[in-house]
């Protein structure tokens, strides 16, 4: 076999790789690809050689101009360089679409030590990508321990929410989830996804109230390279991820206007420019949102579009304030208790009846993120099986309990104390004794520290001055 055929033989099983192959220059240009590059890319053989290698647009590649030389040099032509060996980039195919790739490269030396280039494959990961995606949702989901996709509750209204995303998740029309902040729109959406036919696509999620303006339209849409100061490398958009699965956009009612006008032309056309090109590109995306403002309202403030607000309220989906489901209180205490145990190796087995008491006639402003809090915030302060009210955040251990049940649990904590004309006295006594420490002050008295809050309450005791009175 002469050298002709032996070049004929290599260039057929270069051509056989199924990664992207490329040969560049010590100049930067492509001198040789093969077929799998160019399927990966889009470009032909005779489009890409003899073109920089920058056609592209890899966010890992940096240049160095080197001084008195007008050749770009890449910096894996440095020595001493080999975390650019091997990494994860993106690069831009010919038709502007984005890849991500794992690119391998290697620096080909002749025998006097001088550069004759570098050899470099392009894997294509994009399903690897979706699959990350994919196990961070999972992993969420297991690590609640949930009954329904990391939702917790048996009350009729999460039934009725239950039964919302099983519908809409055979749709493929807008969802918008509304409902206080802290009474879980995340998990709804993630939900939503898991159930629907586009579960194996990529969720993509974007908190539309924690960016500026300009941040928010290069986070929807991408941007190109030098579209604005700081943007040195092009950039895919969150709609261009989220393509064939769904896209959560959290807090819709706080994106600026001049970004609802292209948020509105994406929904309709399914089409959209990243900053800084003309080119368009085409997505197939189920859109998802959130609020927990009123848009009515923001309509009529001319803060929200009319036109965009009937695009995305298509299946409505209202999620309870925890206050209006009360029954649903002692599950999730009992599911994020099981949860914070494997987190800390600590054996809590629940709330006391006193503190449970408490948590029942709470108003959650927070909601469940707030009960959530409360008992992360427990877990650290106690030590023993069950958490009291003593191990509950301080605005807890001053929350009344309400009617009927206050009555009721004061009778069954305090069955030693009768009321009498001393009990005023007494219960002055105790809190100087223990210096206005109310917990300790009930030890003492043997009731319950909800007790002593009424009994303060009922006598019009002033705290200060019973202190300032020695």
């Amino acid at each position: 076999m002469d050298d002709h055929d032996i070049n004929v033989f290599w260039k057929k099983i270069v051509n056989t790789i199924n990664d992207g192959l490329m040969f560049i220059g010590p100049e930067g240009t492509l001198l040789m690809v093969n077929k799998a590059f160019e399927t990966l890319t889009g470009y032909t053989s005779e489009e890409a050689i003899g073109m920089p290698c920058t056609l592209l647009g890899c966010d890992a590649c940096e240049q160095i101009i080197q001084t008195g030389q007008h050749t770009s040099w890449c910096k894996l032509f440095e020595k001493d360089q080999p975390d650019l060996k091997k990494c994860r980039c993106v690069i831009k195919r010919k038709n502007g679409s984005f890849l991500p790739v794992l690119k391998n490269a290697s620096v080909l030396i002749d025998e006097d030590n001088r550069t004759l280039g570098v050899v470099e494959t392009l894997t294509d990961i994009s399903e690897l990508v979706k699959l990350d995606e994919k196990v961070h949702i999972l992993s969420r989901q297991c690590d609640l321990e949930d009954d329904f996709l990391g939702l917790v509750g048996k009350s009729a209204q999460m039934g009725q929410v239950f039964s919302m995303i099983r519908k809409s998740a055979e749709s493929s029309a807008p969802v918008i989830i509304l409902g206080e902040s802290g009474t879980g729109k995340e998990l709804v959406a993630n939900a939503i996804h898991l159930c629907g036919s586009r579960k194996n696509g990529p969720f993509i999620q974007l908190n539309c109230a924690a960016l500026n303006e300009a941040v928010l339209e290069s986070e929807l849409f991408g941007h190109a390279k030098g579209a604005f100061t700081g943007a040195h490398t092009s950039r895919i958009g969150r709609f261009e991820a989220a393509n064939t699965g769904d896209f959560f956009l959290d807090e819709i009612g706080d994106i600026p206007m001049s970004i609802q006008t292209k948020l509105l032309r994406v929904l309709e056309s399914g089409r959209f420019e990243r900053v800084g090109e003309i080119t368009p590109v085409s997505v197939d995306v189920r859109i998802i949102t959130a609020t927990n403002r009123n848009l009515d309202e923001l309509i009529e403030e001319k803060a929200f579009r009319q036109d965009l607000y009937f695009r995305i309220n298509v299946i409505p989906i209202h999620l309870p304030a925890l206050r209006d489901r009360k029954e649903d209180i002692p599950i999730l205490v009992n599911s994020f208790i099981r949860r914070l145990n494997n987190k800390t190796d600590k054996s809590i087995t629940g709330l006391d009846q006193e503190a449970m008491e408490v948590f029942m006639d709470y108003h959650w402003p927070g909601n469940v993120r707030e009960l959530k809090n409360a008992l992360e915030y427990s877990f650290v302060i106690t030590d023993g099986p069950t958490i009291r009210i003593e191990h509950l955040p301080k605005k807890f251990s001053t929350t009344p309990i309400a009617g009927t049940r206050a009555s009721a649990l004061s009778e069954s904590y305090s069955p030693l104390i009768s009321p009498d004309p001393d009990e005023k006295l007494q219960l002055i006594q105790a809190l100087k004794q223990t210096h206005g420490n109310q917990t300790q002050a009930a030890r003492l008295l043997k009731i319950n520290r909800v007790t002593v809050w009424n009994r303060m309450k009922k006598y019009g005791i002033d705290l200060k001055k019973v202190l300032s009175a020695g």
